[in-house]
């Protein structure tokens, strides 16, 4: 419920404390006392949009400040949950109004966005009056307010969920749709790519190896000239082995006549030789390293170049080309493993599909006796509220091929105000008293069942009096046994019926310089005069006051 609403230099408002109580609050006073100015400052709290008009003159802001009470497990405090807001049962919304336009709003005394605080407030208040079009009014609301009315939140939350899980299937299948196209289109190329390495067939560490090789290779080609001269040297017809050997043999025949003179000689020329035979035995090892095909180094040198053009065409080392061609090779397996997948996708997709439509054909089948009760329900209010000739109608529509979140159906409250007449919405086809009283009776009839804690009514006795008057006021307080209602009236008959009866007056400062608006509580004494006001008017008589106290009294 509003427990209280603070104004601060608001229009003709300069400081107002309100108390408020559960049940009825009537709220009276002469034309022009400033109700209106009441509306529009708690208007502004609940994220109405700001005026620097509101602002009292010579202020520089004014302020508005709401205090609620609310059941724990009411929506608001999910919404405030999801903006980081936490609370565990009081809110307090306010609304800051500069004079040069600008606006600060604020929950539980953290700033927040005009929007949040909107959508806080729309949770909270219901004002509903002849020119309003929120609430009742707005016919994307009609939709929920029918399922609450018909109890069918479960089967509304089937739709939802089974509209979840197509949505979920639908986009599971187009993402794999996407894959599998994406891997379809380079196909050719991926094929292309894995053959193109599988026919080189690239080794591991080859470009080492194949670098190593021509590097061995073209030093023996520059060594060719070199090996010649000394495979002459040591080889040739001049090769000193020939002569050394030659120069031992006559040394050994002399040796027996002076073996001591010659023989550490002999031991040296033994040595040399015997260095001379490995230097050859060196030489022909080079010689057979040499011995390779002529045209090795050209193939050497094309099997490396073309490696590493095979690697800077796909941008990467010739070591990854292993990869390269793995990552291929894996898109290719994909496609065909994604072609296999899409089937199961398709068919988890129909499934969801067929649940769906399950759950929404339910739900619009339950609709539509919900819609011809609350139809029903609300014809029964019209006559005391002197509506007799309107028909209210619950337009459903159904495409059974639709499919959303919500299920088949598009749902409106439509109003017929006179025979022969076209229904429409309840907006454009009601006049001013006629909207307010056919919002009544839908409010009567949807109480407990999709209502905001507190109702806010504007007026909604205007042109109507005598028995009408009285029914309205019946209505509203059946209202208040099951939600806070605060409602603005000149009838007597509605008042009388108030839990708690506020006046609002307009007085000046005595110097004719301004004015001010204020609001007091009545007590049983000066409610009873006030009823009586109501009653007779300008002059309050005896008789009227009489009447004032049994009107308050019989309704009691």
């Amino acid at each position: 419920m509003l427990s209280a609403l603070y104004v601060r230099d608001i229009v003709l408002i300069d400081a107002l404390d309100l108390s408020l109580s559960g049940g009825l609050m009537v709220l009276t006073g002469e034309t022009g006392a400033g109700k209106s100015i009441l509306l529009d400052a708690l208007a502004l709290a609940l994220g109405g949009r700001g005026d620097q008009a509101l602002v009292r003159v010579g202020q520089d802001k004014g302020v508005v400040t709401a205090m609620f009470e609310i059941a724990p497990d009411h929506p608001v405090f999910a919404l405030l949950h999801e903006s980081g807001i936490e609370t565990e049962s009081g809110i307090i919304l306010r609304r800051v109004q500069y004079a040069d336009g600008r606006t600060k709003a604020f929950i539980n005394d953290q700033p927040v966005s005009a929007r949040l605080l909107h959508d806080a407030g729309r949770l909270l208040v219901e004002i509903h009056g002849q020119h309003d079009e929120r609430a009742l009014t707005d016919p994307a609301s009609h939709r929920s307010l029918l399922d609450a009315f018909g109890q069918l939140l479960e089967e509304a939350e089937a739709v939802r969920q089974s509209y979840r899980a197509l949505s979920e299937a639908q986009s599971a299948l187009d993402h794999q749709l996407a894959k599998v196209e994406r891997a379809r289109a380079e196909e050719d190329y991926a094929r292309h790519v894995v053959d193109e390495i599988d026919q080189f067939g690239p080794q591991l560490n080859e470009e080492d190896q194949l670098a190593e090789r021509r590097s061995l290779l073209q030093q023996l080609e520059k060594a060719a000239d070199d090996v010649r001269d000394a495979d002459e040297v040591l080889n040739g017809a001049d090769a000193p082995a020939g002569q050394l050997a030659v120069l031992a043999r006559r040394l050994e025949r002399k040796s027996g006549a002076d073996g001591s003179l010659f023989g550490g000689l002999l031991a040296e020329l033994d040595a040399t030789l015997d260095a001379l035979g490995r230097a050859s035995d060196a030489l022909e090892t080079i010689k057979r390293q040499m011995a390779f095909d002529p045209n090795e180094l050209e193939e050497v040198e094309e099997r490396l170049f073309a490696l590493r053009a095979l690697a800077r065409k796909h941008d990467v080392s010739t070591v990854e080309l292993a990869a390269v061609r793995d990552k291929y090779a894996g898109e290719l397996s994909l496609l065909q493993s994604g072609e296999e997948e899409l089937a199961g996708l398709r068919e988890a997709v129909a499934a969801a599909e067929k649940g769906y439509h399950s759950a929404a054909a339910r739900l619009s089948g339950k609709r539509e006796k919900a819609a011809a009760a609350l139809g029903k329900a609300v014809m029964a209010e019209l006559p005391d509220l002197k509506l007799g000739s309107a028909r209210f109608l619950v337009d459903q529509e159904v495409d059974n091929s639709r499919i959303s979140v919500d299920g088949y159906d598009q749902i409106g409250f439509v109003v017929q105000t006179n025979p022969g007449t076209r229904p429409g919405p309840i907006m454009k086809v009601a006049s001013g008293g006629e909207l307010s009283r056919l919002l009544l009776a839908l409010k009567v009839v949807l109480a407990e069942k999709g209502s905001a804690p507190v109702l806010i009514f504007d007026e909604i006795d205007t042109g109507v009096g005598g028995a009408v008057a009285d029914a309205v006021g019946r209505r509203l307080a059946r209202l208040a046994d099951k939600v806070q209602v605060l409602t603005i009236t000149h009838a007597p008959q509605v008042a009388a019926r108030a839990d708690q009866h506020m006046l609002i007056e307009k007085s000046g400062d005595g110097k004719g310089k301004s004015v001010r608006t204020s609001v007091q509580t009545l007590a049983d004494g000066a409610r009873d005069e006030e009823v009586a006001r109501m009653l007779a008017g300008a002059t309050i008589t005896a008789e009227a006051r009489a009447a004032a106290k049994r009107l308050i009294a019989e309704v009691g």
